[in-house]
């Protein structure tokens, strides 16, 4: 199945993109990039058009609160999602602010990311 959709998953952890990714290829998803840093995932972004944006909240070089609020200006129709391990959940009333689509809570489970790209891709039983 070949779902008409853009992803890029920003984290600076390896493993975590690569959960990403399988839990996303699992749901049929077979456009996605990768970045390690919010500085990666705005250019990535601005190359690519997006639909849907996984982005970690606290990453080097740039951090997700930063490349969130560059990706929005960039590219409104962006949906980016945010990733938060407990403790960033002050970051996101700044990213919720700044235009985040939603979030998901770390250690990500394939369910929340099931209910988030159905909710973002519209596909989900409405």
């Amino acid at each position: 199945m070949n779902l008409d959709v853009t992803i890029v998953i920003c984290d600076d952890s390896v493993l975590i993109r690569k959960k990403l990714r399988g839990l996303l290829e699992e749901l049929g998803y077979d456009r996605i990039h990768e970045a390690l840093d919010g500085e990666q995932a705005v250019a990535i972004a601005r190359e690519q058009r997006p639909d849907v944006v996984f982005m970690d909240i606290v990453m080097p070089v740039k951090t997700g609160i930063e490349a969130l609020r560059e990706i929005r200006e960039a590219l409104p129709e962006t949906k980016v999602i945010m990733a938060s391990s407990v403790g960033t959940q002050s970051n996101l009333k700044e990213a919720i602010k700044l235009g985040a689509y939603d979030f998901v809570q770390k250690p990500i489970s394939a369910e929340a990311i099931k209910r988030v790209m159905e909710k973002a891709t519209g596909r989900g039983e409405q």
